[in-house]
């Protein structure tokens, strides 16, 4: 499984089509994450801002029909992710039919992300 985070309201926007994200126009791929750990870790340095709630997609790599690539963070992982972490990256939509499942991210009252659920 690999973890994307969008805001809920976007993510049900058009649950007819395939999900693409502004990042596919603007950098040709969707960002992912490997694992939970660091999916919080992502949305601790690029999502506190983003409207709410939050949710990671689960997919299931297998079941995408774009090619999905597992690539080093350019410049450098997020705080708290380890050097040479690779992250997925699918270059193009993401399937509906790929999504395992949708879990809200938690947040404590400092606004940190501190778990999927």
């Amino acid at each position: 499984m690999i973890y994307h985070v969008v805001p809920l309201a976007e993510w049900n926007a058009d649950p007819g089509q395939p999900y693409a994200p502004a990042s596919l126009a603007e950098d040709g791929f969707v960002h992912c994450s490997p694992d939970e750990e660091t999916t919080l870790a992502v949305v601790n340095a690029f999502y506190r801002a983003a409207p709410r709630p939050l949710v990671a997609l689960l997919l299931d790599e297998d079941r995408l029909t774009a090619r999905c690539e597992w690539e080093a963070a350019d410049p450098a992982p997020p705080p708290g992710v380890a050097a040479g972490t690779r992250f997925p990256h699918v270059f193009g939509p993401l399937d509906r039919a790929a999504v395992q499942r949708v879990l809200a991210v938690r947040w404590d009252d400092g606004g940190r992300a501190t778990g999927l659920s």
